[in-house]
C-alpha cells in the first residue's frame, strides 16, 4: 500500500473549440509539407507525352483566343487588345469612314495594272505611270492627314474618357484605321456612323 505508485489525475476530454468565421478549420501546413507539396521532377518521365499535351494545350489557348478576336471576347483576347482604352479606340476607327482603308485595295489595283498594261498596249505605259504616280502620291498625302485628324481625335476622347492613358493606345488606333475594315482583328462590333459605346 505504502509503495503503490499514485495514479495520475485524468484531465477531462478537451471540448471542441468552436471554429472562427472565416477559418479554414484545419492547422497550417508547415513548409516542409507546402514544399513537398509543390516538389515535382525536373525532368518528365515520358517527355512524349509531355511535348504532346504542351502543343495540345498552346493550340487550344491559339483557337480560343482566335475565337475571342471573332466575337469580342475580351477575356481571351491576346493581352495587347485587352482593355477599356482599346476597345473605345477601336469603336472609335470602326465608326468613322477612314481613307487608308479605301486607298490601299485602289493603289493594289493601280500596281496590278502598272503590270499587265505594257504587256498590252505598251504605248500608253508613259501616260499611264505618271497617272499613277499622281494618284498614289495624292493617296499617301490623303492618308497622313487623316491618320493626323485622327490622332488628334483621339487623344482628345481617350483623354476625355478615361484621363491620362499609357503609350501606345493611339497608335494602337491609327494602326487599326490603316487596315480594310473586313480584315480587322478584332471584328468590328459597331457600324459607320455609331456612336462608340
Amino acid at each position: 500500500m505504502i509503495f503503490r505508485k499514485s495514479e495520475p489525475p485524468q484531465s477531462p476530454e478537451p471540448s471542441p473549440q468552436p471554429q472562427r468565421p472565416g477559418s479554414k478549420g484545419r492547422p497550417t501546413r508547415t513548409r516542409k509539407e507546402a514544399e513537398a507539396a509543390r516538389r515535382r521532377p525536373l525532368v518528365v518521365d515520358d517527355r512524349k507525352e509531355a511535348r504532346r499535351r504542351d502543343r495540345e494545350r498552346a493550340n487550344r489557348e491559339r483557337a480560343e483566343a482566335q475565337q475571342a478576336l471573332m466575337t469580342g471576347d475580351e477575356r481571351k483576347m491576346p493581352l495587347q487588345h485587352r482593355g477599356p482604352e482599346r476597345s473605345f479606340v477601336r469603336d472609335v476607327v470602326d465608326s468613322r469612314r477612314n481613307i487608308a482603308e479605301y486607298f490601299f485595295p485602289i493603289a493594289f489595283l493601280f500596281m496590278l495594272l502598272a503590270l499587265v498594261l505594257p504587256l498590252i498596249k505598251p504605248e500608253l505605259t508613259a501616260v499611264f505611270s505618271g497617272g499613277m504616280i499622281l494618284v498614289l502620291w495624292g493617296g499617301i498625302a490623303l492618308c497622313v492627314v487623316d491618320g493626323f485628324i485622327l490622332r488628334k481625335r483621339l487623344r482628345r476622347e481617350v483623354t476625355e474618357r478615361f484621363g491620362d492613358v499609357g503609350r501606345g493606345v493611339v497608335t494602337y488606333g491609327i494602326m487599326r484605321a490603316i487596315q480594310i475594315r473586313r480584315f480587322r482583328l478584332p471584328r468590328a462590333q459597331i457600324k459607320h456612323g455609331e456612336s462608340p459605346r
